[in-house]
């Protein structure tokens, strides 16, 4: 497999996660129908400790990965990129399988102390096998990144979804009979098939590409040892392995720690402000059921170029290339508030309608109303944490989290827990989080690399947005067409029209910028 350029490497993962989002979607929206807002609180409410243990067995080796196989191959060093992958392996696998009995041993205690509800128990063990399998599978991730070969993350990420679609609702299905905490719990067995196979994909490519690789790791091998460079030992990749990934994992560790915190704090101070139990869990289940995957539907975008942006600009700092390093982070930036911008608008103008078709709660719209100003900030987040980290600045990116997550858990503790606010209180603490850590986050890149957007693009989105919000909320309005999916798919398709309109014509996006979001200029990607 040959590597790719860094926009074609993103649109291949684009591709990729447009395709997941889309089918993402069809057991979103049917497991709540299946399961109702009870089930998916309980499908939910472990989520958040998974996403800690696994950001502990995990956390930055990827990112690592990706970096110090990036810049052994601009060295033309085949063994010094295997000997990474084996540590990194060898190192992830451990930890996995380590932590995994672990959590067996205490799942029981973990459920009965730490969360609010004890049903969610047998999701909880379900839930468990994910670590190991997320762990190896992160690795050649990581190590495919590296290469600048988008393949086979975006084939496997595919394959994922495909199998989960299957697999959560046959198994919450088959399970329901015997109650909802066992109907959530299938639905945890399906996201495991999907990670099989998910990680059975990765390891069919791996297998592939190393045999095409072996003859240049023979020729590597012997040109090191022929001119007699200095050797990059186990030990040597060991060291910087964790000089890499533990800044990434700390960073990374405040953020899932705080997701984690914000899952208990958000039931418990529900219970405190009068909610009952069951009610509690349904509430949280349709935000982080419902609410935030809409919310992070369009970051597939973002998703694709935080990965490829890594290596791309890994490269070129080794390599000393500013005037490359500046280019890419404007390209990043650019393409997400452009791709973005939209479907902030859309959402809040929308937000009823989008939860009635989707989950057929349309009470779960007042929550997407509130969060939808907070999508655009999440959309620049993700490549200017990617360029912190490619650019050795991962505690920066650590201190902006820690900030956010102290402010966010003290806004949820402070309002949620006020009968007055509710689940909404606990809202507006994840909005201002999101939004605070994005501002410092692109402070800090802008003092690093004395680098800057034009204002001016900000204005040309809020005017495209603007316009758009503006048809979609009248058409949604209009008496001109009576069925109401009708309308509302005519007001989404005249919203994004218009959108593309105004920015075309404000020169927000202009042809090339037209043609390479949609895959038509080969010059894009030379």
């Amino acid at each position: 497999m040959t590597k790719q350029t860094f926009i074609k490497g993103t649109m291949i993962l684009l591709a990729a996660g447009i395709i997941n989002r889309i089918l993402g979607f069809i057991p979103r929206m049917a497991l709540p129908r299946v399961i109702g807002a009870e089930g998916i609180g309980l499908y939910q409410m472990g989520w958040p400790f998974l996403v800690v243990i696994l950001t502990v067995v995990t956390g930055g080796i990827p990112v690592a990965v990706a970096k110090l196989v990036a810049a052994a191959e601009a060295e033309g060093n085949e063994a010094r990129v295997r000997s990474i992958f084996r540590i990194a392996l060898t190192l992830a696998g451990t930890l996995g399988l380590a932590f995994t009995g672990i959590i067996l041993f205490g799942a029981r205690w973990i459920t009965d102390h730490l969360f609010t509800d004890p049903r969610v128990y047998y999701t909880f063990l379900c839930m468990t096998p994910i670590v190991p399998l997320v762990a190896v599978s992160s690795v050649y991730r990581g190590y495919f990144q590296g290469r600048q070969n988008m393949i086979p993350t975006a084939l496997s990420q595919v394959t994922e979804t495909l199998v989960r679609i299957v697999t959560v609702l046959a198994f919450a299905y088959m399970m329901l009979p015997y109650g909802i905490s066992y109907a959530a719990a299938g639905a945890m067995v399906g996201v495991l098939a999907g990670e099989i196979a998910a990680m059975l994909v990765l390891l069919l490519l791996y297998k592939r590409d190393f045999k095409q690789q072996k003859p240049a790791a023979s020729l590597s091998a012997a040109q090191t040892s022929s001119k007699r460079k200095p050797a990059f030992g186990g030990p040597s990749n060991f060291k910087q392995l964790l000089r890499l990934a533990l800044p990434v994992t700390g960073s990374k560790l405040v953020g899932s720690g705080s997701y984690f915190l914000e899952s208990i704090l958000i039931v418990q101070s529900l219970a405190a402000a009068g909610v009952a139990t069951a009610m509690a869990t349904a509430q949280y289940g349709a935000l982080q059921g419902m609410v935030i995957p809409v919310l992070m539907l369009p970051s597939a975008l973002t998703y694709s170029l935080a990965v490829s942006l890594i290596p791309s600009l890994s490269e070129a700092a080794a390599k000393g290339d500013m005037k490359t390093i500046h280019m890419r982070l404007h390209q990043s930036l650019r393409l997400a508030l452009v791709t973005g911008a939209p479907f902030s608008i859309l959402m809040y103008v929308l937000a009823e309608p989008i939860c009635t078709y989707m989950y057929a709660q349309p009470e779960v719209g007042a929550m997407l109303r509130l969060m939808a100003p907070a999508a655009l900030f999440i959309y620049l987040q993700a490549p200017l944490q990617a360029a912190l980290q490619a650019l050795d600045k991962p505690g920066a990116a650590l201190i902006n989290t820690l900030i956010g997550s102290a402010v966010k858990l003290s806004l949820i503790y402070w309002l949620a827990s006020r009968p007055e606010f509710g689940i909404l209180g606990a809202i507006v603490a994840i909005t201002v989080n999101i939004m605070l850590v994005t501002i410092l986050h692109g402070y800090s890149v802008a003092r690093l690399l004395q680098f800057k957007m034009s204002g001016l693009d900000f204005v040309k989105a809020g005017i495209s947005m603007a316009g758009a919000g503006l048809v979609s909320a009248l058409l949604m309005k209009s008496p001109w067409i009576e069925d109401g999916l009708s309308r509302f798919l005519a007001a989404c398709a005249a919203g994004f029209m218009l959108y593309l309109v105004l920015a075309l014509l404000t020169r927000l996006i202009d042809r090339q910028d037209f043609f390479r979001i949609l895959w038509l200029s080969k010059k894009f990607v030379k």
